[in-house]
């Protein structure tokens, strides 16, 4: 299938290069002239701009944008708007507010262009383990884009949830649901260190993905994490949040839900940014290992 890449940055740049593995043809477009070089060494065809980008596609054109969440996406739809043919394809992959999606799809759908809200989890290990992708829109343009979604997604990974913004509202979810884990694995193990026994944090980590009950991948990074920097000295307990812990809190809100858990772990990233604990060096070194989100250095 011929697919265009607004955004070639972590993610964008990674799910290019999987569907170039898997016999896809693929066009990128990036402001960053250096990730334009770094796309063209994987057989990536590159565009300078957004017109010389869709120039290089046939129609009806597909568009896959992998660009930060909010005014960067009404941007851009403004900018493809008039360079786009009823029939066209525009994919939103980043984590954009469902609501905002849904809007955006009422908007392309005035001029015939079909949208669809993915929901993208699998950060930098996407590209060797593929990604679990969470998809609204309607089941004719899923028709359309299950070529990709094939080569992108592992077995099973890819669900089409429901129509305009499902799949956002779903990677909200999921992502408010990852705040929580990461904290409960975080007060676990700053109680593991300041306990009387002088514990390997890697290897219990390990142990408790051999048959535990609380084995996961996030266990795995943990281990990862722990192996390179036992005592996480080397990076401040400073933990970002990139907006779905918030939206999901303020659902739960709208709809009655007493979200405690999840509700708390985002509590606990407002105030990482007031000390410097060990259980938030935890939650930072954790959104390294799975996202290449960046960290902050101990002074």
């Amino acid at each position: 299938m011929d697919i265009g890449f607004i955004g070639l940055g972590r993610m964008g740049l990674n799910m290019s290069i999987r569907l170039r593995r898997g016999g896809h043809r693929v066009a990128g477009f990036n402001h960053n002239v250096s990730k334009l070089t770094e796309a063209r060494e994987h057989g990536i065809e590159t565009a300078g701009s957004v017109p010389e980008l869709l120039a290089l596609l046939p129609s009806p054109r597909a568009v896959w944008m992998m660009i930060p969440a909010g005014q960067p996406v009404d941007d851009t739809i403004d900018l493809l708007l008039p360079l786009l043919a009823k029939g066209d394809l525009v994919v939103d992959g980043g984590n954009s507010n469902y609501k905002d999606s849904r809007r955006r799809h009422e908007q392309l759908a005035a001029a015939g262009i079909e949208y669809v809200d993915c929901g993208t989890s699998g950060g930098i290990w996407g590209l060797e383990l593929g990604y679990c992708m969470m998809l609204g829109g309607t089941p004719a343009a899923l028709a359309r884009l299950a070529p990709v979604l094939n080569t992108l997604a592992p077995k099973d990974g890819w669900l089409h949830v429901g129509a305009a913004g499902a799949g956002h509202y779903a990677k909200m979810i999921h992502n408010g649901i990852e705040y929580g884990m990461m904290q409960a694995y975080a007060e676990g193990f700053e109680i593991l260190k300041a306990s009387d026994y002088p514990y390997d944090l890697s290897k219990l980590a390990h142990l408790w993905n051999q048959g535990s009950v609380v084995r996961s991948w996030l266990l795995e990074l943990a281990e990862r994490a722990f192996e390179k920097d036992p005592a996480l000295d080397r990076i401040r307990g400073w933990v970002e949040d990139s907006g779905e812990g918030r939206w999901t809190v303020l659902e739960a809100i709208d709809r009655n839900v007493p979200a405690e858990v999840l509700t708390l772990s985002l509590l606990n990233r407002f105030r990482s940014r007031q000390d410097d604990s060990f259980r938030d060096r935890v939650i930072a070194a954790l959104r390294a290992e799975f996202g290449g989100h960046a960290v902050k250095a101990r002074t």
